[in-house]
């Protein structure tokens, strides 16, 4: 059988697969909180190969052979150990806990809790754009290396590959985009060692790269032109341009990072996911990609600039050429699968900072989550059609990713000073932002038009981070910070005892266990600005206190000592108080009583909405009341203690479904 249908055969399987799965990832979508964020039900091992499978994109497929080729084998592991280990795992453990007990949605969400409103709408624009870059990016890295090995036209399989991941996204949300995670890093785990391993059987071991690398170099450090990676530069490509493009920008600064650990089920299942995928991530397709690039420079490396006339992130297409038809066809299909996946991640990411941070706040306010499905679906088609203008941005792949990253630089420096440093202001925020974003976008204009060439001297990224940086520490230092940064608000001693019945509900929420923003936020199924400002109302009068005033602490709350339940406990929700169980609460093991079925029965026939039962199963979890388990939705049975607390109140009746939201 010829290429084209051994090809054809595996990309039949793949598209009836995701159509398979399609099909069943839609009925799972109930409202937008569903679209965007699944319910904030992913478990470990699916999110680990979700954050693994953004980072295994067109990108790394071009990029990954490319740079082995240009600066040898540490500029492109280089390049994957700075993403992966630098960007990735320390995005897991610095930020991952904070943003999930933040409760926000999105990253600009979150920018309107930490700081102000036009702050929130400043960098969702940025942010769009960026996303919408780096989704062009995929789809056309993908074209390049599949048109270099079929001699297809790059217009035609542009097309296909674009309706392809624009038609998934839109049917199935961030669930589908999940479960094309998933089946792709399936199949590139399969098919890229598969690819090596022939690679290695068809020209031999290291010797053979040792005799036959076309550079004048060790091809551990030099290119087969003689180029090496530079460190300390401050031009693109180098070591200190990738720090501040792919582990700072791209991920800090990324909102469909953020959405990875918003759609946690937990915060450990958050921190943890990013660390073993990037783990993952590194050691199988960054690896295994440097190897491709180091053969192809071996044994064609006469073929490529500069001594022929292909580009090097053509490498892993022109490769795939000298293999067996099905393993060059399976390897292509995974290709495929790693563009499709991360092209989807990057255009949910782009739609749900759309319909959150601007649909939903200036054009449909009070829209429920279901209200929100239908708009979620036609903002989502109309920016993949705006992507289609992006995928011939002059300079091809590696400068349309850099410049797509650029634009998220500025969040990525506000959200690093928002989450550590207390002493940010909300006037330091904002204007860092309108500096650092002006002036990328004044000089990518400039050095596109060549007034300006901005890039014999440094990337526009670098502009961006430093005025950025510079901007929102000096304005923040002249100006006044909120009011936990002031000194001496910790010793001011005195408790209001007038509440809102707002803060009687968070109080009360806080009292039986809700003790997150992201907790608070879902059971009461508002944004997490709203709930923000009823928790720093309490904390300014000292109703309640943080955990601590930086990192994740500061989302974490607790009732301040000596202060009398009575006050925010009305007589009829104080039924379960002893065990710090709701009437809500106690319904829902009730209902576990009969299974896990009985409880998606109840949930289903009143409506009740997806993040307020995924806080409830959360609380309880952590309670101890029930056992966590499900690889794709979560299952939980009762434990133990959950048994327990049954027979303690057996005759007891819980909440009716009149009492399904927060008393």
């Amino acid at each position: 059988m010829s290429f084209n249908s051994v090809f054809l055969l595996f990309f039949v399987a793949f598209v009836a697969i995701l159509i398979g799965g399609g099909w069943i990832t839609r009925k799972w979508v109930t409202g937008s909180n569903d679209y965007f964020i699944a319910g904030r039900e992913v478990g470990l091992l699916v999110n680990i190969f979700g954050v693994a499978a953004i980072g295994f994109a067109g990108t790394i497929i071009t990029l990954g052979p490319g740079l082995a080729i240009m600066t040898g084998f540490w500029g492109s592991f280089g390049f994957g150990l700075i993403y992966g280990i630098g960007g990735l795992a320390l995005y897991g453990l610095l930020f991952a806990p904070y943003i999930r007990r933040s409760g926000a949605h999105t990253l600009s969400e979150w920018l309107e809790m930490r700081f102000d409103k036009r702050t929130r709408t400043l960098v969702t624009v940025a942010t769009i754009l960026g996303l919408l870059g780096i989704m062009a990016n995929n789809v056309m890295s993908m074209a390049i290396v599949t048109t270099s090995f079929t001699g297809w036209s790059l217009l035609g399989t542009l097309s296909a590959i674009f309706a392809m991941f624009l038609l998934f996204t839109y049917v199935g949300g961030f669930w589908a985009v999940t479960l094309t995670d998933f089946i792709q890093m399936c199949i590139g785990l399969i098919a890229l060692p598969v690819m090596l391993i022939t690679i290695i059987s068809k020209f031999g071991g290291m010797s053979f790269i040792s005799s036959n690398w076309a550079g004048p170099g060790s091809y551990w450090t030099s290119g087969i032109g003689g180029g090496q990676l530079p460190v300390l530069s401050m031009q693109y490509p180098s070591v200190l341009t990738f720090v501040i493009l792919f582990a700072c920008f791209l991920v800090w600064g990324n909102n469909y990072y953020w959405l990875r650990v918003s759609s946690t089920r937990s915060e450990r299942t958050a921190k943890l996911s990013f660390v073993y995928g990037a783990l993952l991530l590194v050691f199988v397709p960054i690896l295994i990609l440097a190897f491709t690039g180091l053969y192809a420079g071996s044994a064609m490396g006469d073929q490529f600039l500069p001594y022929g006339t292909i580009d090097p992130t053509a490498a892993f297409g022109v490769v795939l050429k000298a293999l067996p038809i099905v393993v060059a066809a399976f390897a292509l299909l995974g290709a495929l699968a790693a563009s499709i996946s991360t092209s989807t991640t990057a255009l949910i990411g782009a739609s749900s900072t759309a319909v959150r941070d601007l649909y939903q706040r200036y054009v449909r306010p009070n829209a429920t989550s279901k209200e929100l499905t239908i708009p979620s679906k036609v903002i989502t088609l109309a920016l993949g059609l705006i992507v289609w203008l992006l995928c011939f941005y002059p300079g091809g792949p590696l400068y349309l990713f850099a410049f797509s990253t650029a634009w998220l630089g500025a969040p990525s420096i506000l959200v690093f000073l928002g989450m550590w440093w207390k002493r940010t202001t909300k006037k330091g925020a904002f204007y860092g932002a309108v500096v650092g974003i002006s002036a990328t976008a004044i000089f990518t204009v400039l050095d596109l038009t060549k007034i300006f060439p901005l890039g014999a001297y440094t990337h526009v990224g670098v502009v961006g981070l430093v005025a950025t940086v510079l901007t929102t520490v000096i304005v923040s230092l002249l100006t006044k910070p909120d009011y936990y940064a002031l000194e001496g608000f910790n010793e001011t001693i005195g408790l209001a005892n007038t509440m809102t019945e707002e803060e009687k509900k968070v109080m009360m929420l806080i009292h039986y266990g809700y003790d997150t923003m992201a907790e608070i936020s879902d059971m009461l199924g508002v944004d997490s600005s709203v709930s923000n400002k009823i928790i720093e109302g309490l904390d300014k009068r000292h109703l309640i206190r943080r955990e601590k005033y930086s990192g994740p602490g500061f989302y974490t709350f607790h009732i301040q000592e000596g202060l009398t339940p009575d006050l925010y406990l009305t007589e009829s929700s104080q039924r379960f108080a002893d065990d710090r169980l709701t009437e809500v609460d106690f319904l829902f093991l009730e209902k576990l009583r009969h299974g896990m079925g009985a409880l998606n029965q109840y949930v289903r026939e009143t409506e009740f909405d997806s993040l307020h039962a995924s806080a409830i199963l959360s609380k309880l979890i952590k309670q101890g009341f029930l056992v966590e388990k499900g690889l794709w939705r979560r299952q939980v049975i009762l434990s133990p203690k959950g048994n327990g607390i049954l027979q303690k109140y057996s005759g007891v009746s819980g909440a009716s479904p009149a009492l399904q939201q927060v008393p």
